[in-house]
């Protein structure tokens, strides 16, 4: 049996970029469609807003002439207005072909910001809607604030739909503009448009001022709408809107009901989108954050030892993602365990019982304990010398003056012989850094790790001499994440910088191996 499927329309380049602070470059609205289109396989993509800047003009223009040259031209759509031609000029002019119309969806709405009535909206709606057909344009209606509209002012709504039913209208775009509705309304009100205008094609359009976006795009569904509108991480006005991924992985799960969305290429354009749009996704967002495939709880880590027992149908696989078992006071023997394993060391159960007992004592500190510090921890436990700190920053000067890049002058001790350089970046600390790649390229033939992602944590309310912790992600075969902490951001981050260049000196294999050569090994 052929399970049913609707399409996905994605806003984020449009509706999630009027995220307050969010606004992204041409180029990266060029990646982000490129990626959304043909690897995570969206249907349909609203790239922007018809007369909005230059820059959004000039990203369009780009957008356009890719998606002709493969294929995708027809998935390119642009929201316009009604506005005496002006958006349907705009939309020819970078070449698109099809226009998202924007019209009122509720009398409120109508009366208090056009000052017009339903009969006048309705004919210059038609008149724009002929006018971009003369161009080869096609039309989708967005009825903003529908939700409203067909809560408090459904003979307007119905007023508007049966003078366009016939118009050459592609889609009608029923959007909750304000996120006020609760699943079993919109149920409701979905049913009524799709049961009064059955020949119709209709959207949803879901924003999350209630945190309910996902289960009313659910009940959309159900209600009869053939496409939703998403954009990725949630992004969008004031709380955002519907997000991608859970939207994908509910439907698929609740429903049984299909999209053409590649699940294992979402995560990826969300940490695309991420670093485009400065936001940070939290770390406990479903699917998509980075603690939510990470058991933590000895009973859930041992219950998955034995038989998976806390696996459920949200496997991290689907995602591009694996599962990790973290470290901290709430970790139990098989946490350890499994992280232990991962590096290739099998202590027996005395030693594990102590390295356990020592892992906990650290997280009642809040100190955090990662795959990485286990070799340390081991080591200190069975009281062996402490594991060379091959690697030691001797000496640094970092210069900043106005209107001059930043300088570096590093001292790097490796292994009891010192080098030295100098070096300029765009920062203190890309100048830091360009000054190590300088030594380990130039003198040491070596490459270092990849720094893929960067953050800083500042105690709420905290003043400026207190503590910050830079936290720094690098890839170098795998992912790993070093830590420091000092009350300047970039010092912190040159004490994380260190630890990496020491996990790689060792890379921690020089490490197992001796631990291997002293334990009992599988």
């Amino acid at each position: 049996m052929i399970k049913q499927k609707v399409l996905v329309l994605d806003t984020t380049l449009r509706d999630g970029e009027q995220t307050s602070g969010v606004s992204f470059t041409e180029t990266e609205k060029l990646s982000l469609a490129k990626i959304l289109l043909e690897e995570v396989k969206v249907d349909r993509l609203e790239i922007t807003s018809a007369r909005v800047s230059q820059g959004e003009k000039n990203a369009a223009l780009r957008i356009i002439k890719w998606a002709k040259g493969t294929g995708h031209l027809d998935k390119i759509e642009i929201l316009g207005f009604v506005d005496q031609y002006a958006s349907v000029k705009w939309i020819h002019e970078v070449g698109g072909k099809v226009m998202n119309l924007l019209a009122k969806g509720s009398l409120k709405h109508l009366k208090g910001q056009l000052r017009k009535t339903p009969g006048e909206h309705i004919e210059s709606l038609i008149d724009t809607i002929n006018y971009a057909n003369s161009y080869g344009i096609h039309v989708n209606l967005y009825l903003e604030d529908w939700s409203n509209g067909i809560h408090e002012s459904r003979d307007y709504v119905f007023q508007l739909m049966d003078a366009l039913q016939s118009k050459s209208i592609m889609r009608f775009m029923l959007p909750d503009t304000l996120g006020i509705l609760q699943p079993s309304q919109t149920a409701l009100y979905v049913k009524e448009m799709t049961q009064r205008y059955p020949y119709l094609k209709f959207d949803f359009h879901a924003h999350n001022d209630y945190d309910l976006s996902v289960a009313n795009v659910l009940e959309s569904v159900k209600a009869g709408v053939s496409c939703i509108h998403v954009t990725v991480n949630g992004l969008g006005e004031r709380a955002g809107n519907a997000i991608l991924s859970s939207s994908i992985a509910a439907l698929r799960d609740h429903l049984e009901i299909e999209t053409n969305v590649v699940e294992a290429n979402i995560y990826r354009i969300s940490k695309l989108v991420e670093t485009f749009s400065g936001l940070r996704i939290p770390a406990n967002k479903p699917l998509i954050g980075d603690n939510v495939f990470t058991q933590t709880c000895g009973v859930h880590a041992d219950g998955d030892s034995k038989d998976n027992l806390y696996y459920n149908i949200l496997i991290p696989e689907r995602f591009g993602r694996s599962r990790s078992y973290a470290l901290g006071k709430t970790s139990g023997k098989a946490n350890i365990k499994k992280n232990l394993a991962q590096l290739g060391i099998e202590l027996d159960e005395k030693i594990i019982k102590k390295v356990t007992d020592r892992v906990i004592q650290l997280g009642d500190k809040k100190e955090q304990v990662t795959m990485d510090d286990l070799p340390y921890i081991v080591a200190d436990v069975l009281e062996l010398a402490e594991i060379d700190q091959k690697v030691k920053i001797s000496n640094y000067n970092l210069s900043h003056a106005k209107g001059m890049k930043p300088v570096a002058s590093v001292a790097l001790m490796i292994e009891g012989k010192k080098y030295e350089t100098t070096s300029a970046g765009d920062g203190q600390y890309d100048a830091f850094m360009n000054a190590l790649l300088k030594i380990y390229k130039e003198e040491l033939n070596k490459i270092l790790p990849r720094l893929i992602d960067y953050s800083v944590l500042i105690p709420p309310g905290g003043k400026s001499d207190a503590l910050c912790e830079t936290t720094i992600t690098w890839e170098m075969n795998r992912e790993f994440k070093t830590r420091g902490v000092d009350t300047d951001q970039t010092f912190s981050a040159i004490k994380a910088t260190e630890k990496m260049l020491n996990l790689i000196e060792n890379e921690t294999i020089l490490q197992i191996s001796q631990l291997q050569s002293l334990f009992t090994l599988a």
